[in-house]
């Protein structure tokens, strides 16, 4: 289940970084060159999601989790954001959530 996780997590930052750039040029002005990393960073995102061991509708019911997660430690690290219990709290759940479909992997 950890390296699940550790997959997951992996996937979620090569997922957010895609978005971000182009959200970078698009809203910040930025270099239309942020383009070509994005697109690879994208691609490597569908590349990690075939990696697990699920059918594809469970492997992305239970990244949601691990997304929700992960995005919000990005916006607190990367764009300097401060949570709330609120935000911890909502993540927490979403990761639990992905745990449990996770232990049920191969049970079904």
């Amino acid at each position: 289940m950890v390296k699940t996780a550790i997959l997951f997590f992996l996937t979620a930052l090569a997922e957010i970084t895609g978005c971000f750039l182009p959200w970078l040029w698009l809203k910040k002005g930025m270099s239309a060159w942020l383009l070509l990393p994005a697109a690879a960073s994208l691609a490597l995102f569908v590349w990690l999601l075939t990696l697990h061991p699920a059918a594809s509708g469970r492997v992305y019911a239970a990244y949601g989790g691990v997304y929700v997660l992960t995005a919000l430690i990005w916006l607190r690290v990367v764009e300097g954001v401060r949570l709330n219990v609120w935000d911890w709290t909502g993540a927490l759940v979403a990761f639990c959530g992905m745990l449990i479909m996770v232990a049920g992997w191969g049970k079904a």
